[in-house]
């Protein structure tokens, strides 16, 4: 069996049948109208794993064999009886496709829409960064002014930006992004900060030691900006990992930072939505 990642641009002409909750209540692991597709031999997707996730694929594998059961309905307790101890519960609508076209028809794709992340510096950290981003929800640009650390990797879906004065562009990327700054100059660092506090951001980041960041906040306030604004940047960037210097390690720690704003913020959403309807 095989596991793959769930998406609009999914192509399977096979019978598929979509596995979708109708009703959460109580602990769950996964949310309303959450799906999943289930091929004869590949599943697309998770609805939060478990034995749970087990007994959908395995009766919609039911439904494909038959194929004369075009809809079933799963009430499942999601207790001891299935292995599980969440204590809530949950039920699953399984419907019969030809296609995966068919089966993805009305169906929104909210994650498919992708936040920028500007990363500055193809460094050491920018290289590492880079490099684990596959999969990751972003829309992801790498900055630097040396041709030379750009080209040191071609990695699909990575935007590689050369600029020779990298802050000249940043009134013209796209607000409400995270930014990332971590070049091989403190001078460059403090430019392209000095333009980003300028517009609307949802997450910067800078990497450095207390002592920078101490720096670097009075210099930026001295520049004319907000104090309150300022003191958003987030130095050292990423989760505590300790005083590790390896690049892998701080990449691991900022991918983690910025997964948790972004689902901080995707949670926020979905709350205003729900309260609006």
């Amino acid at each position: 069996m095989y596991l793959k990642k769930l998406s609009k641009n999914l192509k399977c002409n096979n019978k598929i049948v979509k596995a979708k909750i109708t009703e959460a209540k109580g602990s769950s692991p996964n949310n309303l109208n959450d799906f999943i597709l289930i091929s004869t031999d590949t599943v697309f997707g998770t609805i939060g794993g478990g034995n749970l996730e087990y007994l959908v694929i395995d009766e919609a594998r039911k439904l494909i064999v038959n194929n004369n059961i075009v809809n079933k309905v799963m009430n499942i307790p999601l207790g001891p009886g299935i292995g599980q101890c969440c204590g809530g519960y949950v039920q699953v609508n399984l419907s019969l496709h030809n296609n995966s076209k068919d089966a993805l028809k009305n169906e929104n794709f909210v994650n498919d829409v992708k936040s920028n992340l500007y990363v500055f510096g193809s460094g050491h950290i920018g290289q590492a960064l880079i490099s684990k981003l596959e999969n990751i929800n972003f829309n992801t640009f790498i900055i630097d002014s040396r041709e030379d650390y750009l080209k040191m990797t071609n990695i699909k879906d990575i935007n590689y930006l050369l600029s020779k004065k990298p802050w000249e562009i940043v009134s013209k990327l796209e607000d409400n992004s995270y930014f990332i700054v971590l070049t091989h100059s403190h001078d460059y660092d403090l430019k392209i900060l000095n333009e980003i506090l300028k517009k609307n951001n949802t997450f910067v980041g800078l990497i450095g030691s207390l002592t920078k960041k101490k720096r670097f906040y009075k210099r930026l306030i001295d520049n004319g900006h907000n104090k309150s604004i300022v003191e958003k940047i987030e130095c050292p960037i990423g989760i505590d990992i300790g005083n590790s210097k390896d690049p892998n390690e701080i990449a691991f720690s900022i991918i983690a930072r910025i997964i948790s704003i972004k689902n901080s913020l995707k949670h926020l959403s979905n709350n205003k939505i729900k309260k609006v309807i």
